[in-house]
């Protein structure tokens, strides 16, 4: 009888121990942890998009409020209908006065005031118009636009439209009879349910029951699809999915959010033309969009996301998706989950097919993935490969073609290094890169010195560190010189593939000089090729992932007037199917916005383009000069600061000295970003009112401010085509070892989440 007792106390107390062993939190949870609850039955698939629902209920909501002549209260209006209830916009707004200095001595154009108007898309419903500012500790972020939720997502087939049962009412169009057949994400995830039960086939569905977001300009078809923009297309939802989506889908992902972003992947600005803006906007906007409006910083809601993906990052980082597909064009991925704390994950060019998305550019435009893990997104980044082929291959997209000599057959996920490895970087070599870590202004100091002192992580980690020189930049005696550089690499590469670069003119004067030589001269190219002349100091790896000087005899390529015009044609519908008919159905948040589409719908498109062939050429350069280096130095990979400056303000001054490390998005290699670490510290640029009271200039901060809400910022590796498996091992293995990532305080779980 005692031994049976004693048998059958070690047999509970084992159970009790593995049962307990595992809690499900959806919090800061892992697809792992989505896996282990299912199969331990501590959750359902439903359960878990229940909980996301809630979260966007209680997160997902307005942020922003009007920048107006007086600061004058207006009345409450109701937007969108989210999570199952309307929209609510703030009747607070603020002065201009307080945005600002001095606007009693203004004597430019009128502001762009912040106004409330209905939209186009649906008036019954407005959206925020104009000059907008994040609201301090707002506690919402805006992050997703459109839920795939049944009765509101789509306004083309809204409410009744999209019953699942019954009738089609006869006002509805009768696309809706066919839309309405999709499930939306709670019933897909009740048919997950019903189907598997405990006993989801993780293998053949690696992303089950993952609900994912999807910066706006993916097309999915069972949501409204518009880019972001406030157009009334006869049919919002997209007819079919963007490949990327389909894949997710064929994975066992919830297709469960749109993500707000810069509208129509950032609209490149404004080609110029007849269209001038009559109200001008001031400051640094961050992502915004009409149809969904802009989106804060989790971590300082006052704050701005980063580049266009804004939605994908934050709505990671603040626990409303599992992880989102984000996109770049310059630095749209690496950017919000910079500003954000989280992950990210950008394959070579060509990896993640683009087709059923609206670019920017066809040349640069990259998917990326952000997730709170490495781990969660080497798992999503598999899980991109066709299903029936392995491959990452997608013939609406030509540049996948490269994917035949760029990625792996062996799964990502395996690269992933564990917790506890010891020293799993023995043997490898990273480069430092200085030319990103100089500190031209005060503000870039807080982040390049947070970024300097990780590079003792990676030492620790067994990894052998050598670094570039830079004038610029102290030389560091704790860390090996590289025996050849940047500058080594394109003096050899440049003057033979890009001798242009030598003639650029900058302020009225040659940009690049050397005493002593004519440096657009045939001797002097031949002379600094083979490093009998010296390089110019300022002619860098940073300089040139940067744009060239403006040429007015240049002939631009104006891609995005393309790219949008393509997708338009391919897209069909009845209603928007060119940029004419686009803008006759469309508004837009600002008279920037609006005088910049309207001067892409009229610009002559020149198609003897020297742009695109200025950037082909570049990226050829700088691809040849980054795997010399690597070669020459024998290095495994690059490392770098993600960007060295810091969110600002919504509508707030940005420092005119800041630049963006756009070396990823200009060369289409592999990169990855891990949070590095928050800063506490900041040198705010700030407004100044030109002497004639025309306008503004922005003055750089040279004051040091203790930061309320200490922001985070991300470390970045880097290497050549189809070097995703080494840095996703360097990549984990810092994570594990430093655990920087940290929810934001403001979004923490709500009372009774699971």
């Amino acid at each position: 009888m005692s031994v049976r007792i004693t048998l059958l106390t070690l047999f509970s107390a084992a159970f009790f121990y593995t049962h307990s062993a595992f809690a499900f939190k959806l919090h800061e949870a892992t697809i792992d942890d989505i896996h282990q609850g299912i199969r331990a039955g501590e959750v359902t698939c439903q359960k878990i998009v229940e909980a996301y629902v809630e979260r966007a209920r209680a997160y997902n909501g307005i942020c922003t409020q009007l920048v107006t002549k007086d600061g004058a209260k207006i009345a409450p209006a109701a937007g969108a209908v989210r999570a199952g209830v309307p929209l609510k916009f703030p009747s607070e707004t603020i002065a201009i006065s307080k945005v600002l200095p001095e606007f009693n001595k203004y004597k430019g154009l009128t502001p762009d005031f912040g106004r409330m108007e209905p939209t186009m898309s649906d008036p019954s419903v407005v959206q925020q118009y104009g000059m907008v500012v994040g609201i301090p500790n707002a506690k919402q972020v805006n992050a997703l636009g459109v839920l795939n939720l049944r009765g509101e997502r789509s306004v083309s087939c809204k409410a009744e439209c999209d019953a699942a049962t019954g009738a089609l009412p006869a006002q509805c169009p009768q696309a809706c009879e066919e839309f309405r057949k999709y499930p939306d994400a709670l019933e897909y995830a009740a048919e997950l349910d019903k189907k598997y039960g405990r006993n989801p086939d993780t293998k053949t569905m690696p992303l089950y029951c993952v609900p994912m977001s999807f910066k706006s300009v993916f097309d999915a078809k069972d949501m409204r699809s518009t880019g972001g923009g406030d157009v009334n297309f006869a049919m919002d939802a997209a007819p079919r999915d963007s490949t990327l989506v389909a894949r997710m889908r064929a994975a066992g992902a919830i297709i469960y959010a749109k993500a707000n972003n810069s509208e129509y992947n950032g609209g490149s600005g404004d080609p110029t033309g007849s269209a001038t803006v009559q109200n001008p906007l001031f400051g640094r906007g961050g992502s915004r969009e009409t149809w969904g409006g802009a989106i804060c910083n989790p971590y300082d809601t006052e704050k701005e996301t980063g580049g266009s993906s804004g939605g994908s990052g934050v709505s990671v980082a603040a626990n409303l998706v599992m992880c989102s597909i984000c996109e770049t064009t310059g630095g749209s991925c690496r950017n919000p989950a910079n500003f954000n704390g989280v992950v990210n994950l950008v394959p070579t060019k060509g990896t993640i097919s683009f087709t059923g998305g609206i670019g920017a550019n066809p040349y640069q435009d990259r998917p990326g993935i952000n997730c709170r893990t490495m781990k969660d997104a080497a798992t999503v980044f598999d899980a991109f490969r066709d299903k029936e082929t392995g491959k990452y291959f997608d013939g609406g997209d030509p540049y996948t073609a490269w994917t035949r000599i760029t990625t792996d057959s062996e799964p990502y996920v395996n690269s992933i290094v564990a917790p506890g490895a010891g020293k799993p970087l023995v043997g490898m070599r990273i480069g430092v890169v200085r030319e990103f870590m100089v500190k031209h202004t005060p503000a870039l100091s807080p982040v390049s010195d947070g970024i300097n002192r990780e590079l003792k992580v990676l030492q620790d980690l067994g990894a052998e560190l050598v670094e570039t020189l830079d004038p610029q930049y102290p030389d560091d005696p704790a860390i090996p010189n590289m025996e050849f550089g940047f500058s080594e690499a394109l003096a050899e590469i440049v003057p033979f593939h890009m001798p242009e670069v030598l003639h650029w003119v900058k302020d009225g004067k040659p940009e690049f000089s050397v005493d002593g030589w004519d440096v657009k001269s045939r001797d002097y190219l031949v002379a600094a090729s083979v490093h009998k002349a010296p390089w110019p100091a300022n002619l860098d790896i940073q300089r040139l992932v940067g744009n060239p000087p403006q040429d007015p005899n240049a002939i631009t390529g104006y891609t995005f007037a393309y790219d949008f015009a393509r997708y338009l044609m391919l897209r069909g519908d009845s209603r928007v199917y060119d940029w004419k008919t686009l803008n006759q159905n469309a508004k837009y948040f600002s008279d920037v916005r609006r005088t910049a589409m309207k001067n892409w719908e009229n610009k002559a498109m020149d198609i003897r383009t020297n742009a695109t062939t200025y950037t082909m050429k570049r990226r050829e350069v700088l691809r040849m000069a980054t795997l010399k280096v690597m070669e020459q130095n024998q290095l495994d990979a690059l490392v770098s600061p993600s960007d060295l400056g810091l969110a600002v303000k919504i509508s707030g001054a940005d420092d005119p000295e800041r630049f963006g490390f756009g070396y990823g998005a200009t060369m289409g290699i592999a990169e990855v970003y891990v949070p590095a670490g928050f800063v506490t510290t900041s040198y705010p640029a700030s407004f100044k009112l030109k002497a004639d009271g025309s306008g503004y200039e922005t003055v750089a901060g040279s004051k040091a401010l203790a930061l309320k809400n200490p922001m985070p910022f991300n470390i970045g590796f880097w290497g050549g085509p189809g070097d995703e498996a080494v840095l996703i091992k360097i990549g984990s293995a810092y994570e594990a070892a430093t655990k920087h990532r940290k929810s934001p305080r403001d979004f923490g779980p709500l009372k009774g989440e699971i």
